[in-house]
């Protein structure tokens, strides 16, 4: 769905460039169409993103509906 390709497209522009410039760790909350618990990690080598907790706490949690994470990211 719309929210996991959206996460796709996070994952594959991920660089270390990135990690190092932002040192944060944000999972999302979403609900609705491909809701549930999402995550994007910027703080560990390489970073990551995708569904779940993410690897290491979180330093920002934030609750939305999937359109608009959708939304928000294109």
């Amino acid at each position: 769905g719309p929210v996991a390709e959206t996460f796709r497209v996070i994952q594959g522009a991920m660089s270390d460039e990135h990690v190092r410039a932002t040192q944060g760790v944000f999972q999302f909350e979403l609900s609705g169409d491909g809701g549930g618990t999402w995550y994007i990690d910027l703080k560990s080598k390489g970073g990551s993103a995708g569904f779940g907790k993410a690897p290491v706490p979180a330093d920002v949690v934030m609750s939305m509906a999937s359109a608009d994470f959708v939304r928000m990211f294109t």
